[in-house]
């Protein structure tokens, strides 16, 4: 089919130029950002594509619906609100953005494990609270460290491309053999255990990395260190990390994620705080951001230039 014949349907804002562009390429473009997913996929088999974010899933009961649909579009760098495999069962074509908030992600990590080492956030409060404190408030220096990354594609790729400034070993451990560069050497979950100051997430959310960094995962680090999750909330048993916090198994903890958040990252829950989120919010060796480490003004243009390319090309 030509451009001129695909009719996609946002139901997410996003950079205009996404819209401006697809409309200049020929694509008919229409908006919906306040429907339900009901009245969403009321209408749905009228569209052969879709550009989401995160406002819903899309289950197999939407793309059943979606009987036009050719394409999936999401503005970000996960698809974990998409059920992939029946999508693509359905010959639906599924696209993301992973390229276009690397370098946001990468230099957010970077940020995160600056301020730790060096009680930023705490060193902060305490002036604007009127206390001089230089003594409680001693850092740590990165170089010298050992670095390790956890899940090597692009995120993790960009955190590593950041430390190259610094004197620390980096290493890295994925399920996918042969990733590593330059920055970083891939080595086995074993020797990544033993060695590491510095650990950071950068997987996506998959039934193999719900809730993998648990007690038993934690434990088998040979040293105490630093943790850093941008990537997905709900890899982390949060209980678990806050036992390791209190028992100085984990020297600090930057987490722009939570497992709290709905799935459209919008929002933490509305119910009462459990305690291990009372814990983190009181705690002087925790940096928590709202799920930002991708959410820069330069990421927000990438993203929708990422999406637009990778629309127009599969219609070429």
């Amino acid at each position: 089919m030509k451009p001129q014949e695909i009719k996609i349907l946002h139901i997410d804002s996003n950079h205009p130029l996404l819209w401006e562009q697809l409309q200049q390429a020929g694509f008919q473009n229409e908006e919906d950002f306040k429907s339900s997913k009901h009245e969403i996929e009321a209408k749905i088999h009228d569209y052969h594509g879709i550009v989401i974010r995160s406002r819903f899933k899309i289950d197999k009961t939407f793309l059943d619906k979606a009987t036009k649909l050719q394409f999936i579009a999401r503005v970000g760098a996960g698809l974990e609100s998409i059920d992939c495999d029946y999508a693509e069962s359905k010959g639906v074509a599924l696209i993301a953005a992973p390229e276009g908030n690397r370098n946001a992600v990468g230099e957010h990590a970077l940020g995160m494990l600056l301020s730790l080492f060096n009680n930023l956030n705490k060193a902060d409060k305490e002036v604007r609270s009127g206390h001089w404190n230089r003594e409680s408030n001693r850092g740590h220096e990165l170089d010298g460290k050992t670095v390790g990354i956890i899940g090597y594609g692009n995120m993790g790729k960009s955190f590593a491309k950041k430390l190259r400034g610094f004197d620390v070993e980096v290493l890295c451990y994925d399920i996918v053999s042969d990733l590593g560069d330059e920055n970083a050497r891939q080595v086995s979950l074993g020797e990544f255990q033993e060695k590491v100051d510095v650990v950071s997430l950068h997987t996506p959310w998959t039934p193999e990395t719900d809730k993998m960094i648990n007690a038993d995962f934690i434990n088998a680090f040979a040293k105490p260190f630093w943790f850093i999750n941008t990537a997905r909330g709900n890899s982390v048993v949060t209980a678990d990390l806050v036992a390791a916090l209190q028992s100085k198994k984990i020297l600090g903890a930057g987490l722009d994620v939570l497992e709290y958040e709905k799935l459209s990252f919008e929002h933490l829950f509305e119910d009462e705080k459990p305690p291990a989120f009372e814990y983190l919010l009181q705690a002087d060796n925790v940096l928590l951001t709202p799920h930002i480490a991708g959410w820069t003004v330069e990421s927000k243009i990438k993203l929708a230039q990422t999406i637009v390319d990778k629309i127009v090309q599969l219609y070429r």
